[in-house]
């Protein structure tokens, strides 16, 4: 078998993706001394090539500790009207939420646009911390309408709006969605746990019930390094 001629970092990265790929989330990487000795390269070399992997979110270096296996990117269907519970749980992870805010409240500008609302009207807000076996995954906020004002009655950390909505009368049906991609503040970073420089995924969803009236509006900014999102895209067959 004829010697690899790829560079020489890139080598080093092929050997910590097998690692990655037959290792799980916290394990142990070879540290920069141990790739050096092992590819006899010099360590600018070996850093080159944890950084590629840095870059693909495929591990976390935790400074004083050591580079690790990255906690695997959640898929997330773009526009998808499934709830954050009904998603994860479908994934078989472990859902919990940490209620932050809760209440009547007067609507942003943006809210009373996407739920089509008189002047005057209030919004059931909602905002959590929502988490995956443990790990804080994103922040929900949901401006929902008046009439849903019940919800506010039921139990918001461990309960599902969408389920709760249902009850209501009002069964999520159609969802429009955006995303877009911005850096994290400084509450944002803490609540997810996100190193200094925190990326963030933010999706906005209007959300229609069965009869196509607009029930929910809802930002929902995911950790960047924790997700991944995917499109579905069919076609009729014509050109």
């Amino acid at each position: 078998m004829s010697e690899s001629t790829a560079p020489r970092y890139q080598q080093i990265a092929d050997h910590l993706r097998a690692l990655v790929d037959n290792g799980r989330p916290g394990d142990r990487l070879p540290s920069d001394a141990e790739l050096c000795a092992t590819f006899g390269v010099s360590r600018m070399t070996a850093r080159q090539a944890v950084d590629q992997l840095l870059a693909e979110h495929l591990v976390v270096r935790h400074r004083g500790q050591g580079t690790f296996v990255a906690e695997r990117p959640v898929p997330r269907l773009l526009g998808s009207p499934l709830s954050f519970t009904a998603s994860m749980r479908r994934r078989g992870h472990t859902v919990s939420s940490r209620l932050l805010a809760a209440g009547l409240v007067a609507p942003e500008p943006a809210d009373t646009v996407a739920l089509r609302l008189a002047e005057d009207a209030d919004i059931v807000m909602v905002e959590r911390l929502r988490m995956a076996d443990g790990v804080p995954m994103a922040i929900e906020r949901a401006a929902l309408v008046p009439e849903l004002a019940g919800i506010l009655d039921g139990d918001l950390a461990t309960g599902s709006l969408h389920a709760a909505m249902e009850e209501l009368g009002h069964r999520p049906t159609t969802s429009h969605a955006q995303v877009a991609a911005r850096l994290a503040d400084p509450r944002e970073r803490r609540l997810l746990g996100l190193d200094e420089v925190g990326v963030l995924l933010c999706e906005r969803r209007v959300i229609e019930d069965q009869d196509g009236t607009p029930v929910e509006h809802t930002e929902t900014r995911y950790a960047a390094e924790r997700y991944v999102f995917e499109a579905v895209e069919h076609r009729d067959g014509r050109s």
